[in-house]
């Protein structure tokens, strides 16, 4: 029997991220995938170096770091990805929550204090929600407010797993709607939305990212029209479904900000801007019908 301690396995990680391999992976990536293998909290990393792993927690470790080198994002190992301080499952049927998507959640937040007094419905619809990451974060924010929130996905198997983070983070305040965009949703004014959201897939179809993304279903990252054909779709219907005044809130990609603003502007949205990401690069745009 082989013994690893947490030391040796310390000292393993710092050779897998210090060298010039092109699976070189993040450091953190391998220590959370550590802490979670053998269930210890992160403080174990500096208190229990002695800790002696058992033989199958060693090759579960080591199984875990072949299959990230091969491109499976640390959270599908996991199962879960922490987001506005809530934890999500996620798996192959949903995109992992990123950072970057935050900002969109702080963006509307923003938005609905500044006009706490100014509201029609106080619905809110979540157009792709995916792991349901924005919908449930955003319910849980506005859950003593008296919110409703739709969150709507084409996936059936995406909105299970949205199904179960809602009921895991104990938010009762979504429901969830299997359809395509606006598909299933009827445009009528007592059914209108105050905030509409979307995460849409805004990739290129021909972007050479896609080729090293083994993982996350492509369906949900790219578009045809340089990326921009389901931001197109979402912001023409938007005002078919937003109470006047209401605001539209899109995610897109970093070299989209220009071409997602003249969207809105085509439709006659006002007080359109793009708001930037915590790396400096545009990520969300608004706008409010007039």
């Amino acid at each position: 029997m082989t013994i690893s301690t947490i030391r040796q396995i310390k000292q393993q990680i710092q050779q897998l991220t210090n060298g010039e391999s092109n699976n070189q992976l993040p450091s953190f990536w391998l220590t959370d995938w550590l802490l979670h293998v053998i269930e210890q909290p992160a403080i174990a990393l500096m208190t229990e170096e002695d800790y002696q792993l058992t033989d199958s927690e060693v090759a579960r470790f080591n199984d875990g770091v072949v299959k990230m080198q091969q491109g499976i994002p640390l959270a599908y190992l996991t199962g879960q990805q922490e987001f506005w301080s809530l934890t999500f499952s996620v798996n192959e049927h949903t995109l992992i929550p990123r950072p970057d998507t935050e900002v969109l959640v702080e963006q509307v937040l923003n938005w609905i204090n500044d006009r706490s007094t100014y509201f029609s419905s106080k619905r809110l619809l979540d157009l792709g929600t995916g792991s349901g990451c924005i919908a449930i974060s955003l319910a849980h924010e506005l859950r003593h407010a008296n919110w409703q929130v739709v969150a709507v996905d084409l996936s059936s198997e995406a909105l299970k797993v949205a199904q179960y983070n809602a009921a895991s983070n104990s938010i009762a305040n979504v429901e969830f709607v299997q359809s395509s965009w606006y598909q299933a949703l009827p445009a009528s004014d007592e059914q209108r939305f105050d905030v509409i959201v979307s995460n849409p897939p805004y990739i290129d179809e021909t972007d050479e990212h896609l080729v090293g993304l083994k993982a996350e279903p492509i369906s949900a990252l790219s578009a045809p029209n340089q990326g921009l054909a389901d931001i197109e779709h979402i912001v023409q219907q938007a005002t078919s479904y937003l109470c006047t005044g209401g605001l539209l809130a899109i995610e897109h990609g970093y070299d989209q900000g220009a071409a997602v603003r003249k969207l809105f502007l085509d439709s006659n949205f006002e007080s359109v801007h793009t708001v930037k990401d915590y790396g400096g690069n545009d990520r969300v745009t608004l706008g409010q019908t007039q």
